[in-house]
């Protein structure tokens, strides 16, 4: 039982920082879409901000469906 509750506060944990750090990539996300729209080279520390924020967020949501899984095995 306790062991279901650990899981599901980390379950929740991991969405509220997905939720975070898709407000952040955003902000680059913006900013690519405004370049593509006008034409223009992105700017690099744009793309890199946005590849940076993918990153945690595809690691953070393969971390939450583990997390899943074995809360759905107990």
């Amino acid at each position: 039982m306790n062991e279901k509750r650990k899981l599901k506060r980390e379950i929740k944990i991991c969405r509220q920082t997905i939720e975070e750090i898709e407000r952040k990539r955003s902000r680059s996300q913006s900013a690519l879409v405004q370049a593509v729209l006008l034409q223009e080279e992105p700017d690099e520390n744009d793309v890199e901000w946005f590849n940076k924020y993918t990153g945690e967020i595809t690691a953070c949501r393969n971390h939450m469906i583990e997390l899943q899984k074995k809360l759905n095995s107990l």
